[in-house]
Protein backbone atom coordinates (compact mmCIF):
# COMPACT_ATOMS: atom_id res chain seq x y z
CA UNK A 1 0.00 0.00 0.00
CA UNK A 2 1.99 3.32 -1.17
CA UNK A 3 0.92 6.01 1.66
CA UNK A 4 2.67 8.85 -0.55
CA UNK A 5 -0.43 11.54 -1.92
CA UNK A 6 -0.23 12.08 -5.59
CA UNK A 7 0.56 15.66 -6.64
CA UNK A 8 -3.10 15.89 -7.10
CA UNK A 9 -4.15 14.15 -4.32
CA UNK A 10 -1.94 17.10 -2.42
CA UNK A 11 -3.34 19.86 -3.82
CA UNK A 12 -6.59 19.07 -3.03
CA UNK A 13 -5.58 18.67 0.64
CA UNK A 14 -4.42 22.03 0.24
CA UNK A 15 -7.31 23.49 -1.21
CA UNK A 16 -9.79 21.58 1.34
CA UNK A 17 -7.59 23.16 4.70
CA UNK A 18 -7.93 26.21 3.13
CA UNK A 19 -11.76 26.13 2.70
CA UNK A 20 -12.09 25.54 6.05
CA UNK A 21 -9.66 27.61 7.33
CA UNK A 22 -11.41 30.17 5.47
CA UNK A 23 -14.94 29.34 5.58
CA UNK A 24 -15.58 26.90 8.57
CA UNK A 25 -13.21 27.58 11.64
CA UNK A 26 -13.81 31.01 12.78
CA UNK A 27 -17.25 30.69 12.59
CA UNK A 28 -18.32 26.91 14.01
CA UNK A 29 -18.25 27.75 17.35
CA UNK A 30 -20.92 30.69 16.64
CA UNK A 31 -22.83 27.63 14.32
CA UNK A 32 -22.90 25.42 17.71
CA UNK A 33 -24.63 27.96 19.90
CA UNK A 34 -26.56 29.15 17.06
CA UNK A 35 -28.07 25.61 16.68
CA UNK A 36 -27.66 26.58 12.87
CA UNK A 37 -25.49 26.43 9.46
CA UNK A 38 -26.47 29.55 7.20
CA UNK A 39 -27.89 28.15 3.80
CA UNK A 40 -25.09 30.69 2.26
CA UNK A 41 -22.25 28.33 3.66
CA UNK A 42 -24.06 25.31 2.46
CA UNK A 43 -24.40 26.40 -0.63
CA UNK A 44 -20.60 27.63 -1.03
CA UNK A 45 -19.63 23.61 0.32
CA UNK A 46 -22.27 22.48 -2.92
CA UNK A 47 -20.32 25.14 -5.09
CA UNK A 48 -16.90 23.87 -4.46
CA UNK A 49 -18.63 20.05 -5.35
CA UNK A 50 -17.36 19.44 -2.00
CA UNK A 51 -21.34 17.78 -1.81
CA UNK A 52 -21.59 15.62 -4.55
CA UNK A 53 -17.82 14.14 -4.05
CA UNK A 54 -18.58 10.48 -4.68
CA UNK A 55 -20.95 11.35 -7.90
CA UNK A 56 -19.29 10.54 -10.99
CA UNK A 57 -18.69 12.92 -13.42
CA UNK A 58 -21.22 11.90 -15.98
CA UNK A 59 -24.03 12.73 -13.12
CA UNK A 60 -22.27 15.87 -12.83
CA UNK A 61 -19.96 15.41 -9.85
CA UNK A 62 -16.58 15.57 -9.63
CA UNK A 63 -15.88 11.59 -8.90
CA UNK A 64 -13.32 11.74 -6.29
CA UNK A 65 -11.41 9.07 -5.65
CA UNK A 66 -11.31 7.52 -2.21
CA UNK A 67 -8.56 8.98 -0.22
CA UNK A 68 -9.24 12.32 -2.35
CA UNK A 69 -12.46 12.33 -0.35
CA UNK A 70 -11.39 11.19 3.12
CA UNK A 71 -8.72 13.66 2.80
CA UNK A 72 -11.82 16.42 2.52
CA UNK A 73 -13.70 14.42 5.52
CA UNK A 74 -10.82 14.95 7.88
CA UNK A 75 -10.50 18.82 6.62
CA UNK A 76 -14.23 19.18 7.18
CA UNK A 77 -14.54 17.15 10.64
CA UNK A 78 -11.52 19.26 12.24
CA UNK A 79 -13.53 22.26 11.41
CA UNK A 80 -17.01 21.48 12.14
CA UNK A 81 -18.40 17.91 12.86
CA UNK A 82 -21.94 19.36 12.14
CA UNK A 83 -21.14 19.79 8.80
CA UNK A 84 -19.28 17.15 8.22
CA UNK A 85 -22.59 15.27 8.96
CA UNK A 86 -23.77 16.78 5.86
CA UNK A 87 -21.06 15.74 3.99
CA UNK A 88 -21.82 12.11 5.21
CA UNK A 89 -25.63 12.20 4.89
CA UNK A 90 -25.78 13.35 1.48
CA UNK A 91 -23.04 10.74 0.17
CA UNK A 92 -25.03 8.17 1.87
CA UNK A 93 -27.88 8.98 -0.07
CA UNK A 94 -25.47 9.76 -3.17
CA UNK A 95 -24.14 6.07 -2.41
CA UNK A 96 -27.25 4.56 -2.25
CA UNK A 97 -28.74 5.63 -5.75
CA UNK A 98 -25.37 4.85 -7.12
CA UNK A 99 -25.52 1.45 -6.24
CA UNK A 100 -29.12 0.35 -6.41
CA UNK A 101 -30.34 3.01 -8.03
CA UNK A 102 -32.24 2.59 -10.95
CA UNK A 103 -31.19 4.25 -14.32
CA UNK A 104 -33.59 6.89 -13.93
CA UNK A 105 -33.57 7.43 -10.45
CA UNK A 106 -29.56 8.19 -11.28
CA UNK A 107 -30.72 10.75 -13.95
CA UNK A 108 -32.99 12.54 -12.21
CA UNK A 109 -31.44 12.60 -9.04
CA UNK A 110 -27.94 12.65 -8.96
CA UNK A 111 -26.61 15.77 -10.78
CA UNK A 112 -29.51 17.94 -7.94
CA UNK A 113 -27.23 16.29 -5.57
CA UNK A 114 -24.14 16.76 -7.12
CA UNK A 115 -24.30 20.41 -7.37
CA UNK A 116 -26.48 20.88 -4.29
CA UNK A 117 -29.94 21.88 -5.89
CA UNK A 118 -31.38 19.00 -3.83
CA UNK A 119 -29.90 18.37 -0.11
CA UNK A 120 -30.26 14.94 1.39
CA UNK A 121 -31.48 13.47 4.26
CA UNK A 122 -30.75 9.85 5.50
CA UNK A 123 -34.00 8.36 7.12
CA UNK A 124 -33.37 5.26 9.18
CA UNK A 125 -33.37 5.74 13.00
CA UNK A 126 -36.52 5.56 14.51
CA UNK A 127 -38.41 6.99 17.91
CA UNK A 128 -38.09 3.08 19.22
CA UNK A 129 -35.36 1.75 16.78
CA UNK A 130 -32.10 2.50 16.50
CA UNK A 131 -28.96 0.13 16.16
CA UNK A 132 -32.00 -2.99 15.54
CA UNK A 133 -32.15 -1.23 12.58
CA UNK A 134 -34.01 -3.74 10.41
CA UNK A 135 -36.90 -3.99 12.74
CA UNK A 136 -38.41 -0.56 11.80
CA UNK A 137 -41.58 0.19 12.63
CA UNK A 138 -42.41 3.09 9.54
CA UNK A 139 -44.62 1.13 6.96
CA UNK A 140 -45.37 1.40 3.60
CA UNK A 141 -48.42 -0.03 1.61
CA UNK A 142 -48.43 -0.79 -2.23
CA UNK A 143 -51.90 1.12 -3.29
CA UNK A 144 -52.91 1.58 -6.79
CA UNK A 145 -49.21 2.34 -8.24
CA UNK A 146 -48.09 4.15 -5.66
CA UNK A 147 -46.45 3.73 -2.17
CA UNK A 148 -48.28 5.17 1.12
CA UNK A 149 -46.20 5.49 3.94
CA UNK A 150 -46.75 5.93 7.52
CA UNK A 151 -44.25 6.27 10.24
CA UNK A 152 -41.40 8.53 12.14
CA UNK A 153 -37.74 9.03 11.73
CA UNK A 154 -35.86 10.57 14.42
CA UNK A 155 -32.29 12.07 15.16
CA UNK A 156 -32.06 13.08 11.51
CA UNK A 157 -29.28 15.00 10.75
CA UNK A 158 -30.17 18.20 8.36
CA UNK A 159 -33.41 16.78 8.23
CA UNK A 160 -34.71 20.79 8.50
CA UNK A 161 -33.28 21.88 5.54
CA UNK A 162 -32.84 18.17 3.53
CA UNK A 163 -35.15 18.26 0.80
CA UNK A 164 -34.92 14.66 -0.56
CA UNK A 165 -35.02 11.56 2.22
CA UNK A 166 -33.92 7.95 2.00
CA UNK A 167 -37.08 6.85 3.52
CA UNK A 168 -36.02 3.16 4.79
CA UNK A 169 -39.97 1.33 6.06
CA UNK A 170 -41.30 -2.14 6.00
CA UNK A 171 -43.18 -3.30 2.84
CA UNK A 172 -45.23 -6.30 2.97
CA UNK A 173 -42.85 -6.89 6.05
CA UNK A 174 -39.60 -6.39 4.37
CA UNK A 175 -37.06 -3.86 5.03
CA UNK A 176 -37.50 -1.43 2.24
CA UNK A 177 -35.51 1.92 1.36
CA UNK A 178 -37.81 5.31 -0.37
CA UNK A 179 -37.00 8.44 -1.86
CA UNK A 180 -39.52 10.56 -0.16
CA UNK A 181 -39.83 14.09 -1.12
CA UNK A 182 -39.85 16.77 1.52
CA UNK A 183 -43.52 18.34 -0.94
CA UNK A 184 -45.36 15.30 -0.46
CA UNK A 185 -48.72 15.38 0.86
CA UNK A 186 -48.67 14.05 4.36
CA UNK A 187 -44.83 14.75 4.90
CA UNK A 188 -43.48 16.85 7.40
CA UNK A 189 -40.84 17.51 10.07
CA UNK A 190 -40.03 19.01 13.69
CA UNK A 191 -37.04 20.64 14.61
CA UNK A 192 -34.55 19.09 17.26
CA UNK A 193 -32.41 21.45 19.48
CA UNK A 194 -30.47 21.44 22.72
CA UNK A 195 -28.05 18.42 21.67
CA UNK A 196 -24.97 17.10 22.93
CA UNK A 197 -23.06 17.62 20.37
CA UNK A 198 -23.63 18.50 16.46
CA UNK A 199 -25.80 21.65 17.34
CA UNK A 200 -25.63 22.88 14.04
CA UNK A 201 -26.61 19.88 12.29
CA UNK A 202 -30.40 20.53 12.17
CA UNK A 203 -31.44 17.59 13.52
CA UNK A 204 -35.46 16.57 12.53
CA UNK A 205 -38.18 14.32 13.43
CA UNK A 206 -39.45 13.21 10.22
CA UNK A 207 -43.66 12.52 10.09
CA UNK A 208 -45.27 10.38 7.02
CA UNK A 209 -49.05 10.67 7.78
CA UNK A 210 -50.61 8.68 4.64
CA UNK A 211 -47.67 10.21 2.52
CA UNK A 212 -48.05 8.90 -0.57
CA UNK A 213 -45.26 8.48 -3.21
CA UNK A 214 -44.46 7.34 -6.82
CA UNK A 215 -44.06 3.90 -7.18
CA UNK A 216 -40.90 4.41 -8.83
CA UNK A 217 -39.39 5.68 -5.76
CA UNK A 218 -38.67 2.41 -4.15
CA UNK A 219 -35.03 2.07 -4.40
CA UNK A 220 -33.86 -1.29 -5.18
CA UNK A 221 -36.69 -4.22 -4.68
CA UNK A 222 -38.72 -5.04 -1.71
CA UNK A 223 -36.73 -6.18 1.20
CA UNK A 224 -33.27 -5.25 -0.11
CA UNK A 225 -33.89 -2.31 2.24
CA UNK A 226 -31.44 -3.00 4.91
CA UNK A 227 -29.38 -5.14 3.56
CA UNK A 228 -28.35 -3.99 0.33
CA UNK A 229 -29.19 -0.33 -0.23
CA UNK A 230 -28.70 0.33 3.73
CA UNK A 231 -25.76 -1.20 4.06
CA UNK A 232 -24.18 0.42 1.23
CA UNK A 233 -25.17 3.74 2.71
CA UNK A 234 -24.04 3.10 6.06
CA UNK A 235 -20.58 1.78 4.66
CA UNK A 236 -19.85 4.68 2.80
CA UNK A 237 -21.17 6.96 6.34
CA UNK A 238 -18.72 4.73 8.27
CA UNK A 239 -15.95 6.03 6.15
CA UNK A 240 -16.94 9.33 6.30
CA UNK A 241 -16.90 9.60 10.01
CA UNK A 242 -13.66 7.81 10.99
CA UNK A 243 -12.09 10.27 8.43
CA UNK A 244 -13.70 12.80 10.39
CA UNK A 245 -12.41 11.77 13.58
CA UNK A 246 -9.06 12.13 12.29
CA UNK A 247 -9.79 15.75 11.83
CA UNK A 248 -11.66 16.63 14.65
CA UNK A 249 -8.41 14.86 16.93
CA UNK A 250 -5.71 16.59 14.84
CA UNK A 251 -7.87 19.92 15.41
CA UNK A 252 -7.64 18.84 19.45
CA UNK A 253 -3.78 18.33 19.18
CA UNK A 254 -3.26 21.47 17.29
CA UNK A 255 -5.47 23.41 19.77
CA UNK A 256 -3.15 21.67 22.73
CA UNK A 257 -0.08 22.73 20.98
CA UNK A 258 -0.71 26.28 20.67
CA UNK A 259 -1.85 26.45 24.30
CA UNK A 260 0.69 24.61 25.77
CA UNK A 261 2.98 27.08 24.49
CA UNK A 262 1.68 29.96 25.64
CA UNK A 263 -0.11 29.12 28.97
CA UNK A 264 2.87 28.88 31.88
CA UNK A 265 2.02 27.46 35.04
CA UNK A 266 4.75 26.80 37.96
CA UNK A 267 7.02 29.15 36.32
CA UNK A 268 7.44 27.68 32.37
CA UNK A 269 5.19 26.73 30.11
CA UNK A 270 2.91 24.03 30.20
CA UNK A 271 4.62 22.24 27.45
CA UNK A 272 8.10 21.61 29.45
CA UNK A 273 5.99 19.91 32.54
CA UNK A 274 6.47 15.83 31.45
CA UNK A 275 2.65 14.68 32.14
CA UNK A 276 1.33 17.60 29.43
CA UNK A 277 3.80 16.31 26.96
CA UNK A 278 2.87 12.52 28.10
CA UNK A 279 -0.52 13.72 26.79
CA UNK A 280 0.21 14.98 23.93
CA UNK A 281 2.96 12.37 23.20
CA UNK A 282 -0.45 10.01 23.46
CA UNK A 283 -2.35 11.96 21.33
CA UNK A 284 0.26 12.12 18.46
CA UNK A 285 0.54 8.57 18.55
CA UNK A 286 -3.15 7.86 18.17
CA UNK A 287 -4.43 10.04 15.95
CA UNK A 288 -1.31 8.70 13.46
CA UNK A 289 -2.92 5.08 13.58
CA UNK A 290 -6.58 6.32 13.01
CA UNK A 291 -5.53 8.00 10.14
CA UNK A 292 -3.40 4.70 8.97
CA UNK A 293 -6.35 2.99 9.14
CA UNK A 294 -8.01 4.97 7.20
CA UNK A 295 -5.32 4.91 4.77
CA UNK A 296 -5.81 1.45 4.24
CA UNK A 297 -10.24 1.56 4.55
CA UNK A 298 -9.13 3.76 1.42
CA UNK A 299 -6.89 1.54 -0.25
CA UNK A 300 -9.22 -1.10 -0.17
CA UNK A 301 -11.99 0.85 -1.31
CA UNK A 302 -9.98 1.97 -4.64
CA UNK A 303 -9.30 -1.53 -5.56
CA UNK A 304 -12.65 -2.54 -4.89
CA UNK A 305 -11.43 -4.98 -2.28
CA UNK A 306 -14.14 -7.23 -0.21
CA UNK A 307 -13.03 -7.27 3.27
CA UNK A 308 -13.14 -3.20 2.85
CA UNK A 309 -16.70 -3.36 5.37
CA UNK A 310 -14.68 -5.07 7.73
CA UNK A 311 -11.92 -2.48 7.28
CA UNK A 312 -13.81 0.39 7.50
CA UNK A 313 -15.56 -0.44 10.62
CA UNK A 314 -12.03 -1.43 12.50
CA UNK A 315 -11.15 2.66 11.12
CA UNK A 316 -14.48 4.20 12.66
CA UNK A 317 -14.53 2.23 15.48
CA UNK A 318 -10.77 3.02 16.31
CA UNK A 319 -11.20 6.79 15.39
CA UNK A 320 -14.31 7.19 17.06
CA UNK A 321 -12.35 5.80 20.49
CA UNK A 322 -9.21 7.55 19.79
CA UNK A 323 -11.03 11.13 19.47
CA UNK A 324 -12.91 10.97 22.62
CA UNK A 325 -9.66 9.84 24.25
CA UNK A 326 -8.00 13.07 22.69
CA UNK A 327 -10.86 15.57 23.50
CA UNK A 328 -11.09 14.77 26.82
CA UNK A 329 -7.36 15.17 27.14
CA UNK A 330 -7.41 18.25 25.32
CA UNK A 331 -9.87 20.05 27.57
CA UNK A 332 -8.12 18.55 30.62
CA UNK A 333 -5.02 20.32 29.51
CA UNK A 334 -7.28 23.40 28.55
CA UNK A 335 -8.69 23.30 32.20
CA UNK A 336 -11.43 25.65 33.19
CA UNK A 337 -10.69 27.36 29.79
CA UNK A 338 -11.47 23.71 28.23
CA UNK A 339 -14.83 23.96 29.98
CA UNK A 340 -15.67 27.86 28.15
CA UNK A 341 -17.49 28.42 24.94
CA UNK A 342 -14.31 30.94 24.48
CA UNK A 343 -12.10 27.67 23.55
CA UNK A 344 -13.18 25.32 20.62
CA UNK A 345 -12.04 22.41 22.81
CA UNK A 346 -15.38 22.02 24.50
CA UNK A 347 -17.25 21.88 21.38
CA UNK A 348 -14.79 19.08 19.81
CA UNK A 349 -15.64 17.26 22.79
CA UNK A 350 -18.94 17.18 23.09
CA UNK A 351 -19.30 16.50 19.17
CA UNK A 352 -16.65 13.21 19.95
CA UNK A 353 -19.15 11.73 21.89
CA UNK A 354 -21.76 11.59 18.98
CA UNK A 355 -18.74 9.90 16.71
CA UNK A 356 -19.81 6.65 18.69
CA UNK A 357 -22.99 6.73 18.03
CA UNK A 358 -23.49 7.67 14.66
CA UNK A 359 -23.88 5.09 11.83
CA UNK A 360 -23.42 2.43 13.91
CA UNK A 361 -22.25 2.58 17.52
CA UNK A 362 -18.97 1.84 18.69
CA UNK A 363 -20.66 -1.63 20.27
CA UNK A 364 -22.12 -2.32 16.47
CA UNK A 365 -19.11 -1.93 15.07
CA UNK A 366 -17.08 -4.06 17.24
CA UNK A 367 -19.95 -6.70 16.92
CA UNK A 368 -19.04 -6.59 12.24
CA UNK A 369 -15.51 -6.58 13.85
CA UNK A 370 -15.64 -9.99 15.90
CA UNK A 371 -18.00 -11.53 13.30
CA UNK A 372 -15.80 -10.56 10.41
CA UNK A 373 -12.96 -12.12 12.44
CA UNK A 374 -14.36 -15.77 13.66
CA UNK A 375 -15.01 -15.90 9.71
CA UNK A 376 -11.74 -15.52 8.58
CA UNK A 377 -10.28 -17.48 11.24
CA UNK A 378 -12.59 -20.52 9.90
CA UNK A 379 -11.94 -19.61 5.94
CA UNK A 380 -8.23 -20.44 6.85
CA UNK A 381 -8.92 -23.36 8.89
CA UNK A 382 -11.11 -24.65 5.77
CA UNK A 383 -7.95 -23.91 3.52
CA UNK A 384 -5.49 -25.20 5.86
CA UNK A 385 -7.14 -28.55 5.70
CA UNK A 386 -7.92 -28.46 1.61
CA UNK A 387 -3.80 -27.98 1.45
CA UNK A 388 -3.33 -31.06 3.45
CA UNK A 389 -5.89 -33.03 2.08
CA UNK A 390 -4.25 -32.27 -1.47
CA UNK A 391 -0.83 -32.59 -0.19
CA UNK A 392 -1.47 -36.16 1.48
CA UNK A 393 -3.33 -37.22 -1.91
Amino acid sequence: MDLELTSQQKQHQEQFRAFVTQEMAPYADQWDQDERIPSEVIQKLANQGYLGAIVPSEYGGPGMDALTFGLLCEEIGGGSASLLSLITVHGMVCQALLKWGTPAQKTQWLPKLATGEVIGGFGLTEPNVGSDAKSIETTATHVDNAYVLNGEKKWISFGQVANLFLIFAQCEGKPSAFLVTRDRPGFSTLPINGLLGFRSAMLAQLLMKDCRIPEDHLVGKIGFGFSHVAGAALDHGRYCVGWGCVGGGQACLDACLYYTGERKQFGGFLKGHQLIQQMIANMITQIKAARLLCYHAAYLKDKGDPSLIMETSIAKYFASQMINQVASDAVQIHGANGCSSDYPVQRYLRDAKIMEIIEGSSQMQQIIIAKSGYQNFLLEKRKARRHDDATQS
